[in-house]
């Protein structure tokens, strides 16, 4: 296993000079801090949830006008997307999932299925995996509205899922420093992932289902291989927690986002960090950073902050 501890001139020599990174926009409306983030039907539109419990609807063709979907009474911290069912799931912490109709724009149906935080929520075909803070991960059957079986994975909160591409496996990152990997067959463990010092809050596989990428509260990236899940190298990522990661479409790179304020842009196959985007330099967020998702809308990259803002960034890469 090959370990970086720093990020310093070794880094910093690598960036790739052509990447001219240029804000396109920052938009506003929620008023409290942004926690949730997901794509949606198409490339151009996504969601976002806050802890004023407002969802807002946007789209990156129109982006300064934000449709409110739905007002309630708690925070938002996870959203999902059904494209067979047309469907927007709202993860309402304390209350259970909320099913929005994105046709009509009305709630079709809710469940109260815990009286814990969500934290993440993933759409498995007919199934919604959903996060909770008591270390539960309770399965929805979509099409019968009620859930289906309940996994006692942690005693402490679930913070992120990741499903493998092909959906053979799914991956869940939690408090307890570990990222723990089941099978859908039989909803079986298959391997228990160690090495993370604290709260482990990204986690993606790669497009191409050959790597599992994790982050977390203490600032390491850890590539694990995905069929023996071996460790192949660690990085000192950020100064602060990782909050989130996404890859773009082709697995070529990858974004990290943080507590630090900074978004990073890195190259998987190297390891390489490739530019560093941050306020003093690129006008980005003053404060802690919670999601990003990478749109195959013009390559645009969405990030959602503690400063209650949504800022899109064109990275300036060519291919």
């Amino acid at each position: 296993m090959v370990t970086h501890n720093e990020l310093g001139d070794k880094y910093k020599m690598q960036y790739m000079p052509n990447i001219q990174v240029n804000k396109l926009h920052t938009l506003r409306g929620h008023n409290h801090s942004v926690f949730a983030l997901c794509g949606g039907l198409t490339p151009h539109n996504f969601y976002t949830g806050s802890g004023d419990g407002m969802v807002v609807e946007w789209d990156l063709r129109e982006p300064k006008d934000g449709l409110l979907l739905a007002k309630l009474p708690r925070s938002v911290y996870a959203l999902a997307v059904d494209p067979k069912r047309n469907l927007l799931f709202i993860g309402h912490n304390f209350e259970g999932v909320h099913a929005i109709d994105l046709g009509s724009k009305k709630e079709v149906w809710s469940l109260k299925i815990t009286s814990n935080a969500i934290y993440d929520m993933q759409v498995v075909e007919d199934l919604l995996l959903v996060a909770t803070g008591d270390g539960v991960l309770v399965v929805l059957d979509i099409e019968e509205q009620s859930p289906v079986k309940h996994l006692k994975i942690s005693d402490q909160h679930l913070r992120v899922l990741a499903v493998a591409p092909g959906g053979a496996q799914f991956s869940v990152g939690a408090s307890d420093n570990q990222v723990k990997v089941f099978s859908f067959n039989g909803w079986k463990p298959v391997a228990k992932l160690e090495g993370h010092s604290n709260s482990v809050f990204a986690l993606k596989y790669s497009p191409d289902g050959k790597t599992l990428v994790s982050g977390g509260r203490d600032a390491q990236l850890k590539f694990w291989d995905a069929s023996d899940f071996n460790e192949k190298t660690s990085i000192a990522a950020h100064m602060y927690a990782i909050n989130y990661l996404s890859f773009r479409d082709d697995g070529r790179y990858f974004v990290t986002c943080s507590m630090d304020k900074s978004i990073k842009l890195w190259d998987p196959a190297e390891y390489k960090l490739l530019k560093v985007i941050d306020k003093a330099r690129h006008a980005g967020h003053g404060t802690s950073i919670n999601k990003v998702h990478w749109s195959s809308y013009k390559d645009q990259v969405v990030a959602v902050s503690d400063d209650h803002t949504i800022s899109i960034w064109d990275l300036g890469l060519d291919e």
